[in-house]
């Protein structure tokens, strides 16, 4: 039987962000790639197009019903991703098959998500096509451990922030790009490319397979110009449940030698989970509460995008200026005060103005939130602090589409549900500001 191993001496404990040679533009950008190809997932499939205008329509049961099932489908694949995260990090960290892994995952989200193609405009459809979705975000976040591990391969502590909002901006580009080909090829015209129509959800049937073609492409760059890392020979492998006793020890030494790394994760976990709900439900309320149509939400998406790929950028500098903490809680002040007017204000004009403020200050928070971690992870264990941090965000990823389901059941309306999203928003900045920042070693 294999030794349990633990981290090494402390002599060795250091961040992984480290002095290095800088990696090349064409390494940096074939890493962005992967973000920009990302976005058919979550800005096309989950966010404006397929959940909001089709999934989430009155073909499935209307809004307030169909934004419930999806809330339950989406809260279930948080419960698979905290048991696999950070067992998935700590196991590609120990064989040096981080790339690997990155592209078997992508794989699988490309398969579930052209599986939507498959999903009628009949209710009976409706648990098929939100199961689809919330697998989809399993295997991403999955994809997303060694994908964020990745960034500590390409940057070092002077520009882990930039480039992190490099890639997060990239991720928003994407999503503005392919929203438009969608929608001038599919979704405005009555008859689109190849003689497509709307007849029997046909149009965002294809755009299903549109997204999962767009992520292959994407996924690519990454894979040929991004060396895969080295096995440690310091880490024997041990077996897939053994991996889970691993992995108490090294939250057990975490508590001892790094609490507020801890302290971190559990905050991240929150107020992330609150950043999630804004973009899988924004789209939903736009439509079910402001009155949304099918041209304003593309229209808004767009917009939305081009603000929020410039929040990621801005983030990028101020991260690396002023720490990630400081734009972190002024990221969550912003959403929260935001969010508090569309809560209590009516009106489309009312949602594109606080809607792109929410857009505005979700980047940098995503953006800095992944820094954070970076700037704290010691090295050749970055996948499995990564696999940490997925899990902590997904062990409570119930938290916030509950709460919108619970507030949408309660008061009988929609709206309501940006209670709930507000809460875990509030409760992630509370549990926040006592936790140390990193030091920025510039």
């Amino acid at each position: 039987m294999c030794r349990m191993t633990e981290f090494p001496p402390a002599a060795s404990y250091s961040p992984a962000v480290q002095a290095k040679a800088p990696a090349t533009k064409l390494q940096i950008a074939a890493w962005a790639a992967w973000d920009w190809g990302g976005a058919a997932f979550n800005a096309v499939m989950t966010t404006f197009i397929f959940t909001a205008l089709y999934l989430t329509s009155d073909a499935f049961g209307g809004a307030d019903h169909a934004s419930a099932v999806l809330a339950l489908a989406l809260s279930l694949s948080g419960v698979a991703i905290a048991l696999l995260a950070p067992v998935a990090g700590q196991r590609t960290d120990h064989s040096g098959r981080r790339k690997l892994w990155l592209g078997i995952n992508t794989v699988i989200v490309a398969l579930l998500t052209a599986s939507c193609f498959f999903v009628q405009p009949q209710e009976s459809y409706l648990l098929f096509g939100c199961l689809a979705i919330a697998a989809g975000h399993v295997f991403f976040e999955l994809a997303s451990v060694n994908y964020n591990a990745m960034l500590l391969q390409i940057s070092t502590k002077t520009s882990i922030g930039r480039i992190s909002g490099i890639g997060w901006a990239a991720g928003y580009v994407g999503g503005i790009v392919a929203l438009l080909i969608v929608f001038i090829a599919l979704i405005q015209p009555d008859v689109g490319v190849f003689g497509i129509t709307a007849e029997n959800g046909m149009t965002y049937r294809v755009v299903a397979l549109f997204s999962a073609a767009w992520i292959i492409l994407f996924s690519i760059p990454v894979m040929l110009a991004i060396p895969e890392t080295a096995p440690d020979p310091a880490m024997p492998k041990v077996g897939f449940f053994q991996s889970y006793v691993e992995l108490w020890r090294t939250v057990r030494r975490l508590a001892k030698t790094s609490p507020h790394t801890l302290f971190f994760l559990l905050a991240s976990a929150i107020f992330r989970d609150g950043l999630a709900a804004i973009f899988t439900f924004g789209a939903v309320i736009a439509v079910g509460t402001f009155g949304f149509k099918t041209g304003d939400v593309l229209i808004f998406a767009i917009a939305g995008n081009v603000v929020a790929a410039a929040g990621a950028l801005s983030a990028g500098f101020f991260d690396d200026r002023f720490g990630p903490k400081s734009v972190i809680v002024v990221s969550l002040l912003g959403l929260l005060a935001s969010g508090t007017v569309l809560l209590f204000m009516e009106g489309k004009t009312v949602f594109w103005i606080f809607g792109l403020l929410l857009c505005l200050f979700v980047g940098p928070a995503q953006s800095s939130a992944r820094t954070f971690i970076g700037r704290l992870a010691p090295a050749g264990r970055e996948g499995e602090l990564y696999g940490l941090y997925a899990t902590t965000g997904r062990a409570v990823s119930f938290l916030a589409p509950s709460l919108f389901a619970l507030f949408i059941t309660v008061f009988g309306a929609q709206r309501w549900g940006i209670i709930g999203i507000l809460l875990v928003l509030l409760a992630g900045l509370l549990l926040l500001l006592p936790v140390k920042p990193p030091a920025l070693n510039s």
